[in-house]
Parts: structure tokens; sequence; C-alpha cells
């Protein structure tokens, strides 16, 4: 009798390429909706960029008995330089995100983070070579549209400029990501993650310093909390990188503006307006379409 476990790996072996991207990268998606809500809460009473350094720094830390076990060298990456190129785009992308992240509502983060799939598209055809399939292009379009309907209604109130810093972080994270999936040719998912925790960690450093404030108990055991999440989310996003095309997996990073609004109202009372929920309307409209096509398609 095959174990549960067993039996679910075997399950996912055999869908086709796309379809496990996709469930990887939703799977990521409900860990980081999870991880965003505990990062917004310690924002509001720590320094953003002492909460930044140490989400990333209390993730190495229980990532530290993985390595140790095995081996540093067995973590030691094939491609140093990428390694630290992708640590300092994405540390430059977070320092927008962090100080956008306690001043605007969860769900507006989210939408306007949404904008990194257009450029994810474009980077991926243009520096990856990847062939792009219309419909990913009319999937994104719609979504796109979706977060519009969002963030438009209130793009010009008093956290407007928030807003716009917000929006400037999503090129950064989407070129992060275009080095993540170029770097999956030469290295494993699990030594991305690690290098990942090693190189924010210590390129924010530098900028955690300034302001310390030591953490309570109840929030060190919060940052913990987020390096669980944070880890097992960025390894599903690897996982998903390497099971297909980057850009087939962005379509579904739409389900996420779900996520946050649920979490946004539960936790800190944030009731989702009449446009946050026409927009997630078109999200879901895309994104369960592109799901239904992409399990329809043949793996390559």
């Amino acid at each position: 009798m095959i174990a549960p476990l067993d039996r679910l790996q075997a399950t996912l072996l055999a869908l086709p390429a796309s379809m496990r991207g996709i469930l990887w990268m939703a799977s990521a998606g409900l860990l980081f909706a999870v991880l965003n809500t505990i990062m917004r809460a310690l924002s509001l009473v720590l320094p953003i960029f002492e909460t930044q350094f140490l989400r990333y720094f209390v993730g190495l830390l229980l990532l530290a008995p993985f390595i140790l076990r095995a081996g540093l060298a067995a973590y030691w990456p094939n491609r140093l330089g990428g390694q630290l190129w992708r640590g300092a785009v994405h540390t430059a992308g977070l320092l927008l995100w962090f100080i956008a992240l306690p001043k605007i509502p969860l769900a507006d983060m989210t939408a306007i983070g949404f904008t990194s799939p257009i450029f994810v598209m474009i980077g991926a055809a243009l520096v990856l070579g990847e062939k792009m399939v219309p419909a990913r292009w009319l999937a994104v379009a719609i979504g796109f549209g979706g977060v519009l309907i969002v963030v438009l209604p209130g793009i010009d109130g008093g956290a407007g400029f928030y807003h716009l810093v917000m929006l400037g972080s999503a090129p950064l994270m989407a070129a992060s990501f275009l080095i993540v999936k170029a770097l999956t040719r030469y290295d494993k998912p699990e030594v991305i993650l690690v290098w990942q925790s090693i190189t924010v960690s210590l390129f924010s450093l530098p900028f955690a310093i300034d302001g310390w404030v030591w953490p309570s108990a109840l929030q060190w055991l919060a940052f913990i909390a987020c390096g669980v999440f944070g880890s097992i989310g960025h390894y599903c996003v690897n996982r998903a990188f390497l099971a297909t095309d980057i850009s087939a997996t962005q379509p579904i990073k739409f389900l996420d503006l779900l996520w946050t609004s649920l979490a946004g109202y539960l936790v800190f009372a944030d009731t989702p307006s009449i446009w946050t929920m026409a927009g997630g309307a078109v999200i879901f409209v895309s994104t369960t379409w592109v799901v239904r096509r992409e399990r329809r398609a043949v793996p390559a």
C-alpha cells in the first residue's frame, strides 16, 4: 500500500510540467499571504529595515541545521556571481517594498505587486528566450485589468506616494525572479533558497543597524514563523520555475489578491472595497481560465 505522501508525489509527477509549476506557484502565494500578514504586523511596531533583515536572517538560522548536516559543499553554488547579483537585486526591491508595507493595505500592496508579471514576461521573452504563448499574455492582461480596478480608485489618496514606492519594487522583483529562473539551470532549488537568505541578510544588515530595537519574545516567535513560511514559499517558487516556463507560472499569482484581502480583513480590519471585490472577480476569472488551459496543454 502506497503511503499518502508517496501517493501525492506520484499524482504530482503524473501531471503535465506546466500544471506542476502552477500548483507550486499557487502554494507559494498562499504561504506568502500568511507571511506578508505577519510582516506587516511586525513593521508597524519595529523599524522596517530591521524587520526586513530579521525575516531573512532568522530564515537562514532555520536552514542552518540542514546545511550543516549535508555539508557546506552540498550548498556551494555553481554560479556564485549569479547568486550575489540575485541577492543584490532582491534586496533593492525589498527596501522599496518594506518602505510601503506599513503604509498601504495588504490588498493594495498585492495588487500593485501584480505589475511584476508584466516585467517578468517581457524579460522572459527578451532575456531567457522563452516562447510567449498569446493565451498567457491575454491572461495577464485580464488580471492586470482587475488590478487597475482595485488600485485606481484610491491612488490619489494620502497613501498615493507609497503606492508608487510599491510600484517601483515590481521591476526589481521581476528581475530577481528572472535571475532565479536562469540559476535553476545550474543550481538546485534548495541551493538558491539558502543563498537568497545569505545574500539578502548580508545586504540588508547595514540598513537594519541604524535605529535597532530589540524584539520581544513574541516578536522573535513571529520572525521564526516568517522564516518558516518564507523559506517554504521561496522553495515552492524555485520548484515552480524548475518545472515549467516562468511565464506560465505568472497568471496564477493574481490569486494572491484574494488571500491577502481575506487576511487584511481578519487581522487588520481592512474591509475590501467594492472595487477590490470587482477586481478580485476579474482576477479569478483570469487565473481559472489559464489553469484550465495549461492543464489541457500537452507537455513539451
